[in-house]
């Protein structure tokens, strides 16, 4: 099975073809993904006009490349799929529309991804791993651990109740003016920072829930740059390094409780699965170690390049669907809002944030 995937949801145009073979296992065949960072730098952020504008630029060459590079033509493909949501719904309409557009041309079935979906089963790419497993998914513009306990069974155990993580890195980098994108210049500083010269807080801590909440300790930040200013550099790596440590805390805590929960309702995980650009944070990646061998679980964490959003993860999940038999017509729409466990609430986070993450 071939299938094309297409990822415009926010500032990556991405284009894949992933072949799923008979026993389940994955192939990436090509990858290509084209970052608009240059384009929405100066703005501090992601400027939803600029993004959907590139990706009507830029979709159809990153296309081309993907079918060129896996070396195969449109008359082979099982499918083409595409992240229908959730996003900034301009980007979103632009990649489901292309992704029917070939469907009808070359008289192919379509798949409309859930692209947080498509996070949750990277790990069945890379490692072929089993259900059920226990997803933390942290991004610019989700916060979530949920119970991934099949394809298209999904339960939500926690949430953030108002800012993402990778938001609250990318505005404490704005803050501090830290260039962007904001995560990874946050990650840096706390390296010479001082995590101890600053007490900030713990939001959540020790709740029997397994929610998140980042807006306090964002303003906590604020308060203290704003007290000290003018900034010298270490003032800015001690904050970034006391920040962080918070993140730490608070992550290992809620992650406990997360899989406390999973234990509770599902069994032992097969693995605890970490998805979503802030993975990619180090300091983040040894505290997610640490819970899992608590917890007496495997940690995975998929490559870098399949953490933040990409063309693999969306193809990787439209196959997963067709072997089911789950395909979409061609009225599927774009969604701005999507929820992954549809018997929860939805977040509040914003999805326009990116913090690098």
């Amino acid at each position: 099975m071939l299938v094309l995937g297409i990822e415009t949801t926010c500032d990556e145009t991405a284009a894949a073809v992933v072949e799923r073979q008979a026993d389940g296992s994955g192939k990436i065949l090509s990858n290509i993904v084209r970052s608009q960072t240059a384009e929405h730098a100066r703005f501090g952020g992601v400027v939803p006009e600029i993004a959907a504008r590139a990706h009507v630029d830029l979709l159809d060459g990153i296309v081309a490349s993907a079918m060129k590079e896996a070396g195969v033509g449109y008359a082979q493909l099982s499918a083409v799929a595409a992240a229908a949501g959730p996003g900034l719904i301009g980007g979103v309409i632009v990649g489901l529309t292309t992704a029917k557009a070939i469907a009808m041309v070359h008289d192919m079935p379509l798949i409309a991804v859930n692209h947080l979906e498509a996070h949750a089963l990277t790990p069945r790419l890379t490692c072929a791993l089993a259900f059920p497993y226990c997803l933390f998914l942290a991004s610019g513009g989700h916060t979530q651990i949920v119970a991934v306990v099949g394809v298209g069974q999904y339960v939500r155990l926690g949430t953030t109740v108002d800012d993402a993580m990778g938001e609250a890195f990318d505005k404490v980098a704005k803050m501090l003016s830290l260039p962007y994108p904001g995560g990874p210049q946050v990650e840096r500083a706390a390296e010479d920072g001082d995590a101890k010269r600053f007490t900030f807080p713990r939001p959540m801590l020790g709740r029997p829930d397994a929610n998140f909440s980042l807006s306090g300790l964002k303003t906590a930040v604020r308060n203290e740059a704003s007290r000290l200013v003018p900034l010298e550099p270490q003032d800015v790596s001690d904050l970034c390094a006391s920040f962080q440590a918070a993140v730490l805390e608070t992550t290992a805590d809620r992650l406990s409780v997360g899989l406390k929960l999973f234990q509770e309702q599902f069994g032992t995980p097969r693995a605890l699965v970490a998805a979503g650009g802030v993975a990619a944070n180090r300091a983040i990646r040894g505290a997610l170690q640490d819970v899992a061998a608590r917890a007496e679980t495997t940690l995975i964490i998929p490559p870098p390049a399949l953490c933040t959003d990409n063309g693999a993860m969306i193809a990787w999940a439209g196959a997963e669907r067709m072997a089911l038999g789950l395909t979409d017509t061609m009225e599927a729409p774009p969604r701005a809002r999507w929820l992954l466990d549809a018997n929860a609430k939805a977040p509040v986070g914003h999805a326009n944030s990116r913090a690098g993450y």
